[in-house]
């Protein structure tokens, strides 16, 4: 079991109790970020107070998480490589393009990795 942060429950209670008149993102985000810190009445321990951040930390037993690494990329098939989605908006054609080292296949010149196979690029 872990201790985790609801940050979508506590923006929902502040964002439907305040107004957003005249304010810019930047004021709105301090002011969420101080509403947090106040101090409430602790809900697990009457005549108690705790900063309002501490209402929404729950307890959740979560899977270990993947660490994405920059330095390697597996596709998932999720997205193909349909009119070169993988490498930009440019068609890959001519001298524009080069071929996976691995599998052979069509890639732009500055792709870091394969669409298709994954494998890192030199």
């Amino acid at each position: 079991m872990m201790k985790v942060f609801n940050g979508k429950l506590a923006s929902d209670d502040y964002m439907s109790s305040h107004t957003l008149t005249f304010s810019t993102p930047e004021l709105t985000l301090l002011r969420f970020a101080f509403w947090l810190g106040d101090m409430v009445p602790d809900p697990k321990n009457p005549g108690q107070q705790t900063p309002r951040l501490m209402i929404y930390v729950e307890e959740k037993d979560f899977a270990p998480v993947n660490v994405v690494d920059d330095d390697k990329f597996v596709p998932t098939g999720a997205v193909k490589t349909i009119s070169g989605l993988y490498g930009g908006v440019q068609s890959e054609i001519g001298s524009e393009s080069k071929f996976c080292a691995e599998c052979g296949t069509k890639i732009s010149l500055n792709a870091r990795f394969c669409t298709e196979c994954g494998a890192t690029q030199d």
